[in-house]
């Protein structure tokens, strides 16, 4: 069995986006159903280019949550620690795409996500412990018993000394709806980054975890706290790549939006994989650009996924008409 390289650790569910995109939720005619998730986006995208990937999550029990586990394993995720919870059901999300390069999101997880349930017994310790990559979300911390769950994971996991190649990486994935304030998430992300390696968040996301949107000031303040590298999105700009050593912007990749949903994820994965692969911290921010590109030409999120091959073109071909 293959040893695994990465475990996501988070949101997962039932994404039904609309057949007919640019006009609002209330005149969609027709939906089609995929895999939804950031946690178990990065986790489809690390798979599709070759890593063995697992998400420590739960689902309903309910037809979806059967979907889930089918659809996971189709993509080559590792289903061990998938769990159900009783009575809960799997969470499903409405996109609706007006305007497709920000769609707007409606959440159904109440009374509580399934993912928002996992406990000490859920989690499986030797290999949290020991896997190369730990990927996190800021949503994993919203509410207990998640919260001290992921806080106890980060507390439990030694820190990786830079260039171990191990990680804990930290996706600070801000959803206002999911929180009563910004500061009662400052403060559950200021606990989290004593214990992170890399983080990766928008303007938006930073400004909550650290207080400023100035995306060099906050890749200061992470980079004093302990992190190795910090990456911030900048949208059209690029994202920013520092670390103690080095600082510089990686521009992004001109595409034609069909929907933005799953290119931070598809970021992630790509991410993933440069690091596992050894790159350095400007060449993985360059693929993860051209895998969010992709992603975004296209509809959904798991199934929209590059592979190598379709990175590497892409980066070939920018680098000849530049």
């Amino acid at each position: 069995m293959t040893a695994l390289e990465l475990l996501t650790v988070g949101r997962v569910g039932v994404d039904l986006y609309p057949e007919q995109s640019g006009v609002p939720l209330k005149d969609v005619q027709t939906f089609a159903k995929f895999l939804g998730g950031t946690a178990t986006n990065v986790a489809v995208a690390a798979a599709t280019l070759g890593h063995s990937a697992a998400v420590l999550t739960k689902v309903g029990a309910d037809g979806f949550g059967d979907y889930v586990r089918e659809a996971l394993g189709g993509f080559g995720v590792d289903t061990s620690y998938v769990g159900t919870a009783a009575g809960l059901q799997t969470p499903v999300v409405f996109c609706e795409l007006d305007p497709p390069e920000d769609p707007p999101l409606t959440f159904y997880r109440s009374p509580i996500a399934p993912d928002l349930t996992l406990i000490a017994a859920d989690v499986p310790w030797d290999v949290m412990a020991e896997v190369p990559v730990l990927w996190v979300t800021g949503t994993g911390v919203s509410v207990e018993p998640a919260r001290t769950t992921q806080l106890e994971m980060l507390a439990r996991r030694v820190r990786p000394e830079p260039g171990s190649r191990r990680w804990t990486i930290l996706d600070l994935d801000w959803r206002e709806m999911f929180w009563p304030s910004p500061d009662e998430a400052r403060a559950e992300y200021d606990l989290m980054l004593d214990h992170v390696t890399v983080t990766v968040g928008n303007r938006d996301e930073v400004e909550v975890a650290v207080g400023t949107r100035d995306p060099d000031e906050a890749a200061d303040r992470l980079l004093a706290r302990g992190v190795e590298i910090a990456f911030v999105k900048m949208g059209g700009e690029g994202v920013l790549v520092a670390t103690p050593d080095h600082r510089e912007v990686v521009r992004p990749h001109r595409v034609e939006v069909v929907c933005g949903l799953g290119s931070g994820d598809a970021f992630g994965g790509a991410l993933v994989h440069g690091l596992l692969s050894g790159w350095d911290p400007v060449r993985c921010a360059e693929y993860a650009n051209a895998a969010g590109a992709v992603v975004a030409s296209r509809l959904a999120c798991a199934e929209a996924m590059p592979t190598i091959d379709e990175l590497d073109r892409m980066i070939a071909t920018r680098g000849a008409t530049t």
